[in-house]
């Protein structure tokens, strides 16, 4: 098997790599988003905020994509660690395609002197036998929820914000479409980073680094995936602090889709409804702002039950499972 590096400027080798992940989710989870080709290209050169990672095709003695390798290793934070994700094709899987390649990414990770590695693989026991079998033990489960915003109860959205807005009434709901403005983004540190607070379960894992400069580059970088952000955001009336925020992304290549990318309120402000308000002003806000806009996926701990909690109110649904494995090296 040759595996070689995936060039971001590739345009026909992320076009193959998103239609082997395309045929990878239609037995693992046939519902779950995929990206398209140009998402894929801007997955390898901006990451989630500016952070890149990188991908290796595997290929067989007649040249056919047979499986995938993301392999992300983060330098803002946790830098003894690695992120895996193996996809190997249907129909050439039980040929240890993946074994193979998660020794070659521990070899990577060996060479970036890194000993902790982690994988992260949808919930099916075929998947979870390969990875044992290398040695992962099972960390965590996170479980990809998805809003049906096309037959969302609006009622029952309405309902809840007028019920928060009066539980927060120390609170102003503030609207961005955008980069967060300049007066705000050290108000916005502590809010970005009480996503720390969510459950990690047993992962081997240290907080996010969050500054100012991780904002601005996943704002950067989220643009750069051609995506249009919305950012509400809740703040104290009497002292202008910034106390809770949510994040909408909305691709404008496939404008039905949105992504939750974070909710989060600061420890000093919970127990007003703040997670309830900024996410209801939210899907009121893009009833507006996209009417194109036919569903919302977000990702939780399956052990964040508030958070869980809020997003049945409002109507989310299972698409899958995930679990995510560790080991040491």
């Amino acid at each position: 098997m040759d595996i070689t590096r995936l060039d971001p400027d590739d345009a026909a080798g992320c076009a193959e790599a998103v239609a082997l992940l395309t045929a990878t989710h239609k037995v693992d989870c046939p519902a779950a988003v995929v990206s398209t080709p140009l998402g894929f290209q801007a997955h390898l050169k901006y990451g989630w905020d500016g952070d890149p990672g990188r991908a290796y095709l595997a290929r067989d003695e007649n040249g056919s994509l047979v499986g995938l390798l993301d392999f992300f290793a983060p330098t803002r934070d946790n830098t003894n660690s690695v992120w895996l994700e193996v996809d190997v094709h249907p129909d050439h899987r039980g040929q240890g395609i993946e074994d193979e390649l998660i020794r070659y990414a521990e070899q990577l990770a060996l060479d970036l002197d890194r000993h902790l590695v982690g994988i992260a693989a949808w919930d099916r026991p075929d998947r979870d036998e390969v990875i044992r079998a290398n040695g992962f033990e099972q960390k965590a489960v996170e479980v990809n929820r998805r809003q049906d915003i096309a037959n969302l109860d609006w009622a029952t959205a309405q309902k809840l914000y007028d019920e928060a807005v009066l539980a927060a009434a120390d609170y102003e709901v503030l609207r961005f479409v955008g980069a967060v403005p300049e007066e705000l983004l050290e108000g916005m540190v502590a809010v970005t980073a009480s996503i720390n607070d969510a459950p990690k379960d047993d992962l081997d894992m240290e907080d996010d680094a969050i500054s100012a400069d991780r904002i601005r580059a996943y704002e950067q970088a989220r643009e750069a995936h051609n995506e249009t952000m919305y950012r509400v955001i809740a703040r104290h009336r009497t002292t202008g602090e910034p106390a809770g925020h949510t994040v909408v992304t909305v691709e404008r290549e496939r404008p039905h889709i949105g992504h939750q990318n974070d909710t989060a309120v600061s420890r000093d402000h919970r127990g007003h409804r703040l997670g309830a308000l900024v996410k209801t002003a939210m899907l009121l806000w893009l009833r507006e702002a996209e009417p194109a806009l036919t569903q919302i996926d977000t990702w939780n701990a399956e052990s964040n039950n508030h958070m869980i909690g809020i997003n049945e109110q409002l109507g989310y649904f299972i698409v899958g499972r995930g679990l995510d494995y560790q080991k040491t090296i």
